[in-house]
This record gives structure tokens, sequence and C-alpha cells, in this order.
């Protein structure tokens, strides 16, 4: 099979700093816990207690997770009183995710034969241990 792409079609921008923009945005995806969270907040709004609630971890893991997707510009927060609301920042989100949820499932034996990428545990322990703890109020 074979991948045609129009040469006037340019997916990734030509400078270095680009192409790192564009594997950074992939990087804030690559957490389980930040991906859960993330399809969560696909169809409402949710507060920290919700987001503690549906991923079982302490609040300042989850909210550690949330301000990555937040900074990373994924949702957005508002605030009200001692309160914080996430929703998702952009609807393409959503598309992104089932495109990734459909290629992930198409690719199944493909990416769990693959050992290059450590598994999620090892990824998960290792994200965690090097975000700095940022607490949200929920």
């Amino acid at each position: 099979m074979s991948c045609r792409v129009d040469p006037s079609l340019a997916f990734l921008p030509e400078s270095d700093s680009g192409v790192e923009m564009v594997a950074k945005f992939f990087r804030a995806l690559a957490d389980p816990t930040r991906l859960r969270l993330l399809e969560f907040l696909l169809e409402h709004e949710h507060t920290v207690s919700e987001c503690v609630a549906f991923a079982g971890l302490s609040q300042g893991r989850v909210s550690s997770h949330l301000a990555c997707l937040s900074d990373c510009g994924y949702v957005q927060v508002r605030r009200t009183g001692r309160f914080a609301h996430y929703k998702v920042a952009d609807p393409r989100v959503a598309d992104l995710v089932m495109l990734a949820r459909s290629l992930a499932a198409d690719n199944a034996a493909a990416l769990a034969a693959c050992v290059r990428i450590p598994p999620a545990d090892a990824q998960t322990a290792e994200s965690e241990t090097a975000m700095p703890e940022r607490l949200a109020s929920s």
C-alpha cells in the first residue's frame, strides 16, 4: 500500500523548531492518564473532584495532568469560587482522539509488538516523577 500525498500540502512546519512543537503537541497526549482525562472531558465540563473520581488518582496528580493539558491548550479552565471546571478547548480534539483510537485499533498488532516505545507503566511513572505537583482547587 502506498501513500500518495499532494506535494503542495505542508503537513509539518519547515523549521526544526516547528517540528519540535508538533512533537511536543503529541507528547502531551502520550500519557495514558492525560488521554483518559481528555476523553472524559470531551462530552461535558467537569470539576477537578469529578476528574479525581473518574481517574481514581490523588487530587494533586490529577491537577498536575489537568494543568499540563491546560498549559498545552487542550483544555480550558473556568474558576467559580473554590471550584475549577475543565472542558475541552477545541472541538477538533474529539476528532483527533477518535482518529487516534481508530488508527491504534487498525495497528494493534504492530503497536503491541513495538519494542522501541516503553510500556505505558514505565512512561507514566517517568512522567509523574518529572512533573511537578501543581494544585488546582476542586
